[in-house]
């Protein structure tokens, strides 16, 4: 090779050295600056520029002025307007199904007949207990039937009505005593005292079989209601094809409705109930102390009749 070529190849390696160890100086995103100290060739066509991701402004799309609402939003949203928003209890009532609405209308009247019978049996239990203590107290304080007789002239109630009873009966086998023994009488008068013990009994137990009866049957009948009503629910469900709760709450609420309105009115006649079974066997039991009370006395005037002649008991 002649001097002239080692020459130039020398030049152009110095020139490749600077300008790497330019390129290494210069920061990240900016293009090396080449000084060209011979005469360029012939321009090569332009590159596209590449910019960064970084560097690139997001597009923003054209403004559509009339744009419209998706297709999908119409029925959710007509489906949200016909959805009720009274959840309250009046509200429910009126938004439920026709036989619903009977079953809670049925119960209504239920709880309605269950506290007119409380406050109805309430003074009628409290008056003849009152009455039949009265009486009691009469008869025991009496030494002949008469004697009691006279105290309870006045007062009604159960206790006059065994000492008048005790007293026709003596006074229809007052023409026999003379005969027999006073046992026959003793045998009438109890049973006469036992039928007007079973029928103020019967008089004072008028009522509560209501009470039992709504105490039984309001939680089923109120358990119809709610099957009936989530029956409906399931098919507005499968009508309006969707499973958001917004569409199955409604129903299922009205349908429990039912079930709360049936225990309403069942556990107050329940209980009820049983405080007046309570309080009528207590009564009972007064009325016989008051039966047991005219039995004495009825014995006690056979005594009499005994030892002393009939113008003496006349006489009193």
């Amino acid at each position: 090779m002649s001097r002239s070529g080692l020459l130039a190849a020398l030049v152009a390696s110095v020139i490749l050295s600077v300008g790497s160890a330019t390129a290494q100086q210069q920061p990240a995103g900016s293009a090396p600056v080449i000084e060209a100290t011979t005469t360029p060739a012939a321009p090569a066509p332009a590159a596209p520029a590449v910019v960064p991701p970084a560097m690139m402004a997001p597009v923003q799309p054209a403004s559509q002025p009339n744009a419209t609402v998706p297709a999908e939003a119409g029925p959710s949203t007509a489906l949200e307007l016909a959805l009720p928003h009274d959840l309250s209890p009046w509200g429910m009532f009126m938004a439920a199904d026709i036989i619903v609405k009977a079953v809670m209308i049925g119960l209504a009247f239920a709880s309605l007949v269950t506290w007119t019978i409380w406050l109805a049996k309430s003074l009628e239990i409290l008056g003849g207990k009152l009455r039949i203590q009265r009486a009691v107290r009469a008869i025991g304080e009496a030494a002949t039937l008469k004697q009691a007789s006279r105290a309870l002239d006045r007062s009604g109630g159960p206790g006059a009505l065994l000492v008048r009873a005790a007293e026709e009966e003596t006074a229809l086998s007052a023409g026999a005593l003379d005969h027999v023994s006073g046992d026959g009488l003793k045998e009438r008068v109890t049973s006469r005292l036992s039928r007007i013990e079973a029928a103020a009994s019967r008089r004072m137990s008028r009522g509560t079989g209501v009470l039992a009866t709504i105490g039984s049957t309001a939680p089923f009948v109120g358990l119809f209601g709610t099957v009936w009503g989530i029956m409906n629910a399931f098919i507005g469900i499968s009508q309006a094809q969707t499973t958001n709760l917004a569409v199955v709450a409604p129903g299922i609420a009205e349908a429990l409705l039912a079930t709360a309105m049936g225990l309403v009115a069942a556990i107050p006649a329940v209980v009820i109930y049983n405080v007046f079974a309570r309080s009528i066997a207590g009564y009972r039991q007064i009325l016989a102390d008051a039966s047991a009370g005219v039995e004495r006395l009825v014995s006690r005037d056979l005594d009499f009749r005994t030892v002393a002649p009939p113008t003496a008991l006349a006489a009193e």
